[in-house]
This record gives structure tokens, sequence and C-alpha cells, in this order.
């Protein structure tokens, strides 16, 4: 019976979720109330409270179902040793853009993020939360940069955290870019094309990464997806 409790639990907050992306999306997070919310899952207010502090925590959480296996990803390129660390950062990015081309959820969710949302003072703890995730996204930039220099015996024409920062700036740029029109380019082709060229011009060799995608990555990140809800 505790099982089953747990589980009705975790299909009542996900239901949540899911009502609140669509509402976010076709009406705007500022012109969504909570009870907008309830209503379109089905269920009351006091279960939003149940499972969320407030708006900005629903909030967050909507993002993290999608964010966070992301960012694990790309915390494992950054992981790796010098011999590998580029190739792997590199291999991240690309399945990041491939997956924001391909999943709807993904590129719902950050089509609100992007275009859908006022930080206004009731969502502060969003706005604290991107600040952190870009921090760390540029961080994990560095460190697979600074292995790949090493490993490569080439120094960077700029320095290491003006490299990190554009990189992130790059990859962010096209995103946001091609969600306001997805027809306007490819953003997996494009991505690749202009990545290369960044980092070709940071000095560092690519000639010979391949342009592949690691296997089986959407299945590695559905898992990922599911750990973070069962976590939640």
């Amino acid at each position: 019976m505790a099982r089953r409790t747990k589980a009705e639990a975790q299909a009542t907050r996900n239901s949540l979720l899911d009502a609140a992306e669509q509402l976010f999306q076709t009406r705007g997070v500022s012109r969504t109330s909570l009870n907008d919310i309830a209503t379109a899952a089905g269920t009351t207010r006091g279960a939003i409270y149940w499972h969320f502090k407030d708006k900005a925590d629903l909030f967050n959480a909507m993002m993290e179902r999608v964010t966070l296996p992301l960012e694990e990803i790309h915390a494992q390129a950054s992981a790796m040793t010098d011999g590998h660390a580029l190739g792997q950062l590199r291999t991240a990015l690309l399945n990041a853009l491939h997956l924001i081309a391909t999943d709807t959820a993904t590129r719902r969710v950050l089509e609100i993020a992007t275009q859908k949302i006022e930080l206004t003072n009731e969502l502060v703890s969003v706005q604290e939360r991107r600040l952190h995730s870009h921090r760390r996204c540029v961080e994990q930039n560095q460190l697979a940069l600074a292995s790949a220099s090493r490993a490569t015996q080439q120094p960077l024409t700029i320095p290491l955290d003006t490299a990190a920062i554009g990189l992130q700036a790059l990859i962010e740029g096209l995103v946001q870019r091609w969600l306001l029109d997805p027809q306007a380019f490819d953003l997996e082709q494009t991505g690749q094309q202009t990545m290369d060229v960044y980092l070709a011009g940071l000095g560092l060799p690519i000639k010979h990464l391949s342009p592949i995608k690691t296997p089986c990555l959407s299945h590695r990140l559905a898992g990922g997806l599911g750990e973070t809800l069962k976590a939640q």
C-alpha cells in the first residue's frame, strides 16, 4: 500500500508539471496561476502546495526534468582524462543540440524558459538557478578546454576563462535563435560547424574528431530523466 501511495503521489506531481508546461507555453508564466495548473491537472491547489513551495519551485522542478540529464552529460565530459576531454566535450554539446532539435518536451521547456517568462520578484529563485547552471557549464567548459590544451600541448589563443564563456555563449545563442524559428537552419549541422570553427580558432586540433554522436544517447538521457523524477 505504501508503494502505491508513493506512486500515486509521484503521478500527481508529474501531472502538475505536465499541466504547467502546457499552460506556461500557451499563456506565459506570469499569466498562469497555480489554480490554473491545478485545474488543468485535475487536482486541487492544495495538491500543488503538497509538492511545491510556490510557482518558482514548480517552475524549477519543470526545468530540472529536462536540464538535469543534460547537465550530467556535460559534467561527465568535463571529468574525462586529458586525452579524451575535447572529444567528450564536443560530443556532449552536439548531443545536447540533437536532443533539443528532436525532443518535443525538451524544446517546449526551453521555449518557456527563453520566451515565455518574466523574471518578477515571484521568480527570483528561477533566475538564481539559471545563473548557477550557467556558471557550472562555464566551469565545466574550462575544465575540458584546459585538459585538451594540456593533452595537445597547444596553448589556447585566448585566456581560458574567456574561451569557456565564449563557447557557452555560442551554444546558448544558437539554441535561442533556433527556438525562435526552427525552420531557419539545421541546429545540429550549424552547431557542429560553428563549434568546430570556434574550437579550431582556440588552437585546438579538431580534424581527428568524429562527428558521430554517442550511441544510445536518447536512452541514456531518458534513463537519467527517470532517475531524476524518482529522486524528486
